[in-house]
């Protein structure tokens, strides 16, 4: 008997059941501190086709800049109600909408190679579909935010390449980012 490794799956149908039965979109209830948003999400494949059958969560501190998180026990308040996660899938158009509020900023580790500082605010977001191995990482950061510039993360990504981390307000308020899974307008993904 052979002793191989057994050949990888892609994210197949098998987790609608389990990953799309449990969305939620809606993040922050009413009586939540911040400023509501709604965040659009479009999904796309290297050639720029929607892809109408993915998953997006998102996972971001509250107005205060805290993550409802073990791990973060900074002095912030924490706001009942706001988990800070939230899980869409996309629609026929490759669209997968979050109502949330707008996040504060987090500090960046002092030990790390950028030396501390604050982020910028922003959502943390992860990519199921089809054809994916593992789940993808990215960034949605809000355009115009003077913060933008400081932020120790966006400092690591190529100056070419930061749009694609940068949501836009559209004409009704929806903050909008478009995701491709690769191409010429692949969007920057992190190895996390």
């Amino acid at each position: 008997m052979a002793s191989g490794l057994t050949p990888s799956q892609t994210v197949g149908p098998f987790y609608w059941g389990t990953l799309v039965g449990s969305c939620r979109a809606d993040l922050a209830p009413a009586g939540v501190a911040g400023e509501r948003v709604e965040v659009a999400l479009t999904l796309h494949d290297a050639d720029g086709t929607v892809v109408p059958d993915g998953v997006l969560e998102i996972w971001q501190a509250n107005s205060h800049g805290r993550y409802n998180h073990p791990e973060d026990r900074r002095n912030l308040p924490l706001d009942a109600g706001f988990e800070g996660f939230g899980r869409a899938s996309t629609d026929t158009q490759g669209t997968a909408r979050f109502a949330t509020i707008r996040p504060g900023a987090v500090p960046w580790p002092q030990g790390g190679r950028q030396g501390g500082g604050l982020q910028a605010p922003h959502l943390n977001v992860s990519v199921f579909a089809r054809g994916l191995l593992n789940r993808l990482a990215t960034r949605l950061y809000f355009d115009g935010d003077p913060a933008l510039a400081g932020d120790p993360v966006l400092r690591l990504v190529e100056p070419t390449r930061r749009a694609t981390l940068i949501a836009k307000r559209d004409a009704s308020g929806v903050w909008r980012l478009p995701i491709h899974l690769g191409g010429a307008q692949e969007t920057v993904f992190f190895d996390v």
